[in-house]
């Protein structure tokens, strides 16, 4: 991999809460445990151990990621703040907060740094 680009956003998933009990075997897939952490910038969340996170929960947090990235703010679709919001991952198990940080960089399509690789169009 060859990343060229400096993201605009750095993004943050944190473990917060389970829906039901304390444990998540036999429950969660994945194994998440309260603290647990997964970082990213565009790619998918993965910890410090390399592991991606759930691909359930990943699918609920791609929009929210664009959200942010295309200037909205998660207040008006029911985040605790402009960058921050709590989610339940599909199968109704573990609670998760997304927290965004802008990183100062230019966006990606103003800044003109998307370009066909060709003269095709």
């Amino acid at each position: 991999m060859k990343k060229w680009y400096d993201e605009e956003y750095e993004f943050t998933v944190e473990v917060t809460g389970f829906l039901h009990g304390d444990k998540t075997e036999r429950y969660c897939r994945n194994g998440e445990e309260i603290g647990d952490k997964y970082t990213c910038t565009y790619g998918c969340p993965v910890n410090q151990q390399g592991y991606g996170i759930c691909s359930k929960t990943m699918m609920m947090l791609y929009p929210l990621m664009e959200a942010v990235r295309s200037g909205g703010d998660l207040e008006n679709l029911g985040g605790d703040g402009k960058y921050s919001k709590t989610i339940v991952c599909p199968d109704g198990c573990v609670m998760f907060k997304l927290t965004a940080k802008a990183l100062g960089n230019e966006n990606f399509h103003k800044g003109k740094f998307w370009d066909y690789p060709d003269e095709t169009v």
